[in-house]
């Protein structure tokens, strides 16, 4: 990787932070309180529910539930996280060749 791909990494990582939003998203569809309404019979239930569940501090999963004007902005907050990850994962790579190249690996390997 070129020094210019690892500083277009940094910057999109850079850009995607302050919006980024760690979890993992899932829908619910739920019967309400009303025993006459269409989800206790043969409609369908009510949703989709948008919740996001995370690990917290304690390293307990843990979440909140996503209120229906909010679910466009939240689901693009998480997908920022997960290009935040992917960014990290390949500037991690980026560096790791920057220190230990892997052709001095294979000559190391070669002398064994």
């Amino acid at each position: 990787m070129t020094e210019l791909q690892r500083k277009h990494l940094i910057e999109e990582i850079q850009q995607l932070l302050p919006n980024a939003l760690l979890g993992s998203i899932s829908e619910t569809y739920r019967r309400c309180g009303n025993p006459n309404c269409r989800c206790h019979t043969t409609g369908p239930k009510h949703g989709p529910h948008l919740y996001i569940s995370y690990r917290g501090p304690a390293k307990k999963t843990t979440g909140y539930y996503v209120p229906e004007t909010l679910h466009t902005s939240v689901r693009e907050a998480v997908r920022a996280w997960g290009r935040i990850q992917e960014c990290l994962r390949e500037l991690s790579f980026a560096n790791k060749e920057r220190l230990i190249p892997t052709k001095a690996k294979h000559r190391t390997k070669q002398k064994q």
